[in-house]
This record gives structure tokens, C-alpha cells and sequence, in this order.
């Protein structure tokens, strides 16, 4: 039995009148996740489209709310802080996480980070103790598996791919991904949209088989 997270974060519509303008990570992370619900017992189902609705930015209320005491928050402070409490819940139920983004100037979309800032929180998901010494942020999470589904307009940026420095998409997730306690990674990526030849064809068909490939393996 899994409990599934997924979210979106593309600001394209998975479905257009247009198709050109469907968003590619969205139509490859709904072929996921209708595998594993085809193929696998889903017992819990969780979807946002952050893109479309993303949550609000942190700011300094938000800041202090995070570090008053529980027992000693106002209930402004409460209120402040109750969209990522329910946020973080999410996550902490979720078996598997599934986060399908398009690169957006070589790195996440603004809605994604705004995703991330609200759940990453101290006594939350990760806890902080200078007695660690150089490395005081542990997660306080795990077991998860995070399923990163990603679009890119150009291409190489794999490793030892030509534009692997320009890629501050995948790895910035990747490090993010321990403190919501994601021990298990895996990444499904479709390049070269904005070239619209053949490459990015065989590139999303490739895609789709191993987003169908990958619900199967972890059914």
C-alpha cells in the first residue's frame, strides 16, 4: 500500500486547446502516477499543482512563527504558519513523492521553491544541533522515495553532459530532497523542447516508457 504525493509545478496546463503548449513534466508525471495507480494498491492520493496555485512566500512573520515555541505562538503566528503545517503533513504521510518541473532559467520554478521553503522547517523535517559540529541540519524524516520528473529545453545537462554545470535544476532538488526524508531518488528527464526536432521527440518517447518502466519497478 503507498501513500502518493505528487506534485506539480509548471506554469502550462497539463491539457491545452493547443497541444504545443501542454506542459511536458506534467503529462510525463501523469503517466506515472496512472501506472501506479493502474498497476499497484494507492491507498492515498495527493495532488497539487503548485504552479497553478502556489503557495505564499515566507517572510519575517513567518520567520518568527517558525521560531517561537509552539506552546508560545499567538494564533496570528498560528495562522501564519498553518498553510506549510498542512503542507509538511503531506509530506510526512507520503510513501512516495512525485515533483515534476520544467527548468526554468536553469534552475526550479519560483512556485516549486516557494513549495520547498513552506516544508523545509527546523523541528519539522530537519533538526539543528551545533554539538554536530561542521554539519549541524539533520533530516528528521525518512524512508521516502522521490520521483523527479523534469523538462528541459536544451539538453546535456546529465552528468558529464556538456551543460552539466548549467544544471541547478536536479541537484539543488536533490539536496532539499534529504530534509524531507527522501533516502531513495529517481529521475526521469525529457530534453530538447525548444529544438522541436527529432531528438525531442525520441527524448519524451523515452521518457514516457521509463515513467511506465519505474511504476512498475516500485509497485
Amino acid at each position: 500500500m503507498f501513500k502518493l504525493l505528487h506534485i506539480d509545478s509548471s506554469i502550462r496546463k497539463r491539457q491545452n486547446s493547443n497541444p504545443q503548449h501542454d506542459s511536458i513534466s506534467k503529462r510525463l508525471a501523469y503517466s506515472f502516477v496512472e501506472e501506479m495507480k493502474n498497476n499497484s494498491s494507492v491507498s492515498q492520493y495527493v495532488y497539487r499543482d503548485v504552479g497553478m496555485t502556489p503557495p505564499p512566500f515566507t517572510d519575517q512573520e513567518w520567520l518568527g512563527a517558525v521560531f517561537t515555541p509552539i506552546n508560545k505562538r499567538s494564533a496570528q503566528q498560528c495562522q501564519k504558519l498553518a498553510i506549510s503545517d498542512s503542507l509538511i503533513a503531506e509530506v510526512k504521510e507520503a510513501d512516495i513523492i512525485v515533483i515534476s518541473t520544467p527548468m526554468y532559467n536553469y534552475g526550479m520554478p519560483a512556485q516549486l521553491k516557494a513549495w520547498f521553503d513552506q516544508i523545509v522547517r527546523i523541528n519539522e523535517t530537519f533538526s539543528f544541533d551545533l554539538a554536530r559540529g561542521d554539519f549541524p541540519l539533520e533530516p528528521i524524516l525518512s524512508g521516502k522515495t522521490l520521483v523527479l520528473i523534469t523538462s528541459c529545453g536544451e539538453f546535456g545537462f546529465e552528468i558529464g553532459g556538456v551543460r552539466e554545470h548549467m544544471n541547478h535544476l536536479a541537484p539543488h532538488i536533490k539536496t532539499l530532497s534529504k530534509y524531507i526524508g527522501c533516502e531513495r531518488i529517481y529521475e526521469i528527464a525529457s530534453e530538447y523542447q525548444e529544438f522541436a526536432d527529432l531528438r525531442h521527440q525520441s527524448s519524451l518517447e523515452a521518457a514516457f516508457v521509463e515513467t511506465r518502466k519505474l511504476a512498475k519497478r516500485l509497485i
